[in-house]
């Protein structure tokens, strides 16, 4: 037959070469073609996944940082895939590779670790339409890991546990500092009722005195002279029991004296009964 025949499969591209040369490109179905002086090369334009080895990066700061990176992408231009790179894969890795060195190079060590949607963004960006020039477009990148190196992680695990002592001894202080507080809060409360009721009582028991006090005030200023008597002859009473040899009393009560050596007598002869 002066002619063949090929099936190019759905989603796809087939690349017409002669004599090893780039003709044409024909779509999906089937497809006709001169034997040994032409050949169909199909292309795929089908999403694919692709995922990037661990390569070192260096922060900013100095810090080296494990990345690992997977990628979606399809073929957009056929021949410029098939003979104007003679690996546009790996191109196209290489610059994602190449753009990722640089946005991280620009970030300190914490900032990369806190920042990886921001840097999936950036990437993005960064890579735009450059991988047209591959005849391919990068639909989806995605960071999947920023690990730093084992040096670093051992020295971030210190700090983390001194982070995590210090808080605990932080919170400790405050705990002993507020206890301290309120016990004193509470002895203070104490004194202060304890002084409030002593000054209370005080003041109760200094009314009562002041109402006794009155009270016989009011008492003697009604009181006649048969009172005051009487209490003179209780008051001879009372010292006519005692071993007193001295009296002292008022002037006009003078000639009571014989009366309380007659009461003397009396007394102590009826001790001498007894």
């Amino acid at each position: 037959m002066p002619f063949g025949l090929k099936i190019v499969k759905q989603n796809c591209e087939g690349l017409v070469e002669t004599l090893g040369k780039y003709s044409r490109t024909v779509q999906s179905g089937l497809n006709i073609y001169i034997p040994f002086l032409q050949k169909i090369r199909t292309v795929s334009l089908a999403m694919k996944p692709l995922s990037l080895k661990k390569y070192s990066i260096i922060t900013e700061d100095n810090a080296e940082v494990s990345a690992s990176v997977t990628l979606n992408y399809h073929v957009t231009d056929s021949a410029k895939y098939q003979y104007e790179n003679t690996d546009s894969v790996e191109s196209m890795s290489q610059l994602v590779r190449g753009h990722l060195r640089d946005i991280v190079g620009r970030m300190d060590l914490n900032e990369v670790l806190g920042s990886t949607a921001k840097i999936n963004q950036d990437l993005a960006e960064a890579i735009g339409d450059l991988t047209n020039t591959y005849g391919i477009n990068v639909d989806r990148i995605n960071i999947d890991e920023l690990t730093p190196s084992v040096a670093i992680q051992e020295a971030m695990d210190k700090q983390l546990t001194a982070d995590r002592e210090r808080k605990a001894e932080i919170s400790k202080a405050e705990g002993d500092a507020q206890s301290i507080q309120l016990r004193t809060k509470a002895q203070n409360e104490a004194l202060i009722a304890t002084a409030n009721a002593n000054a209370k009582a005080t003041r109760i028991k200094a009314d009562a005195e002041k109402y006794r006090i009155d009270t016989i005030q009011s008492g003697l200023t009604n009181a006649d002279a048969k009172y005051f008597e009487n209490q003179s002859i209780n008051a001879f009473a009372e010292l006519a029991k005692s071993d007193s040899n001295l009296i002292v009393t008022p002037l006009d009560q003078a000639d009571q004296y014989g009366r309380m050596a007659s009461l003397k007598k009396i007394w102590d002869a009826s001790d001498s009964k007894k």
